[in-house]
């Protein structure tokens, strides 16, 4: 499908549904194609955002892995904040 720039701005739902059928769309500025608005590959292998960030180079996969540290909470002293929550609420 051919259109030119005018009617796309105009029509913009038009192309998108050619292009969600699986059509590409020229754009055309006086007559002369300038881009393409094409559907996306649909991957087998279910590429994620990871992977797309990774292709494109705004994002670098760890060289090692390292184990997740180990977490345990920590016993707070005092009243709970719930509480000294109810008593900031009521004194207001």
């Amino acid at each position: 499908m051919r259109i030119g720039l005018r009617e796309a701005n105009q029509q913009f739902s038009k192309a998108m549904k050619a292009v969600k059928t699986g059509d590409e769309v020229v754009l055309t500025e006086r007559g002369k194609p300038i881009a393409v608005i094409k559907p996306l590959k649909k991957s087998d292998k279910g590429e994620t955002v990871f992977q797309r960030l990774e292709t494109a180079g705004l994002l670098r996969a760890a060289t090692k892995s390292l184990p997740l540290p180990s977490w345990t909470p920590r016993p707070l002293k005092g009243a709970p904040l719930s509480k000294t929550l109810r008593e900031e609420r009521d004194s207001s």
